[in-house]
């Protein structure tokens, strides 16, 4: 390196520790963002400079839902063993909360110490990051629509990521999710070598192509493995009407499903081309689960898997599952003024409906159920927030209760829930609009009855604006 580059590197890197202490002292936030924005502009190239300097290797964790709780559950894994992890595990998973949860373990010199670094990654930049970086593993969990206005349907991701895989090289183990029929496509697809179609060319195998598909070079089969649920007791009792990817990836026919966990996730096969769920590398039923839900039992086997490919032992992965707290806004639970909280991340249908799921069962035969929504349309909550149509409310209206709404959107979640009221014949419940959020969360806690829990179903920026209200504490 030259004297030069090592002047840059450690301004970039003291500039990063100065300001994270500043906003830290302050009580300003995490600091979990702002410390890499501006050490990327003093050296463009430090996020692939530290990649390099994991000892054995980066993990990076994508999907729609559930990056945070495995990415962190990962980490908990591989601490309980005595390796030393560096990970964002505020859910900044955009590049500068990478380089920012990279720089926190990195000395003033710009030598990073670490064992492995646990990246949860937004789906729509992990072609990006890929640039820079070439991870021991991908840990792909699922792909739901989310946020159209920025990112395009699941297609189209599954595309870019599949582009920026395929020139990995045979070191890169990918993970996927048997149970997504477009990712078990995209780990069929890499398993065989191939790159996706360029400019409206056939897809081309063993070589990536420029736009004129000029062979460039020889692409390596990176090995790949699914996770995925084989347990059809947890089947819902119909598809839900809000699914996303029904339909073959491979020939586009409609899939035979013999069951969904939730959403498009389930066991299913393609009568016209012979295309079904992979076989997978684990049994999910002889794994235990502790936080609740469906989507959490995908988490913790995703996690589980990837701890054994590394070499973890089965009852040492075990162990940390059960002793396993949620992460920060998902089934996070607090207690305030002796009143119980549990704040369950809600940021697109899938994941909607899948916590209204949750929900139900456990306020079920509650006599009088308290639920808090929450509905921002931020940067990033997605501005669009027509998707809240395809979220199954009804469920939730059919319980009955008190539903206390708020958030920078509180009318378009006070028509939506108004109209599934209006479908039930006897309806018993009592919705409650209140704008001001701090107020809201003040009056939910008041109704909510001694030794209950009360239920916060936010979006992305409410849940922030939550957990600040509640414990003083945000991200920046």
């Amino acid at each position: 390196m030259q004297p030069i580059d090592r002047i840059r590197l450690g301004l970039a890197v003291g500039t990063a520790k100065t300001v994270t202490k500043l906003v830290k002292t302050l009580n300003l936030g995490a600091a979990s963002v702002l410390p890499g924005e501006i050490s990327r502009r003093l050296h463009p190239r430090l996020l692939p400079l530290l990649f390099k300097q994991v000892n054995y290797g980066v993990i990076l964790v994508v999907g729609t839902n559930g990056k945070t709780t495995t990415a962190l559950l990962l980490r908990k894994i591989l601490e309980d063993r005595g390796f030393k992890v560096t990970h964002n595990s505020s859910g900044a998973n955009l590049i500068n909360g990478l380089t920012t949860a990279l720089l926190v373990d990195t000395k003033i010199t710009g030598k990073l110490d670490t064992d492995y670094a646990i990246l949860e990654v937004d789906e729509n930049i992990l072609p990006l990051v890929l640039k820079d970086c070439q991870p021991q593993y991908i840990l792909a969990l699922n792909l739901f629509r989310d946020q159209l206005d920025r990112y395009g349907e699941v297609d189209t991701i599954a595309q870019r990521w599949q582009k920026a895989i395929s020139p990995l090289p045979s070191e890169t183990t990918i993970i996927l999710n048997a149970d997504d029929p477009t990712l078990a496509y995209l780990g069929h697809q890499l398993s065989k070598g191939l790159t996706p179609p360029s400019k409206g060319g056939r897809a081309t195998q063993g070589f990536e192509a420029t736009s004129n598909h000029t062979p460039l070079a020889c692409t390596p089969r990176q090995k790949v493995l699914f996770f995925g649920l084989n347990e059809p007791q947890l089947y819902l009792e119909e598809i839900p009407h809000a699914v996303d990817s029904i339909y073959c990836p491979s020939c586009g026919h409609l899939l035979d499903y013999q069951g969904v966990y939730l959403s498009h996730l389930g066991d299913y096969n393609c009568p016209s081309c012979g295309f079904a769920k992979s076989k997978t590398a684990i049994n999910s039923q002889e794994w235990p689960q502790i936080l609740i839900g469906v989507y959490n039992k995908y988490n913790t086997i995703a996690a589980g898997l990837l701890a054994e490919t590394i070499g973890i032992q089965r009852e040492d992965i075990c162990h940390t599952i059960k002793n396993f707290k949620a992460a920060f806004g998902r089934a996070e639970e607090l207690t305030i003024d002796d009143k119980q909280i549990r704040i369950l991340l809600s940021k697109n249908p899938v994941g909607m409906n899948e916590t209204i799921r949750a929900v139900t069962d456990i306020q079920k035969n509650k006599p009088s159920p308290v639920t808090l929504l929450v509905l921002n349309d931020r940067i990033p909550d997605g501005t669009d927030v027509s998707w809240i149509w395809d979220v199954d409310t009804e469920t939730l209206t059919h319980q009955g209760g008190k539903l206390i709404i708020s958030g920078d959107r509180t009318y378009d979640m006070a028509l939506r829930l108004k109209y599934s009221e209006s479908l039930l014949e006897n309806p018993n419940l009592e919705l409650i609009i209140q704008e001001n959020l701090t107020q809201a969360i003040s009056t939910a806690l008041e109704i909510t009855p001694p030794n209950e829990t009360l239920h916060i179903l936010p979006t992305y920026s409410a849940m922030l604006e939550v957990r600040e209200n509640l414990v003083g504490r945000k991200i920046l």
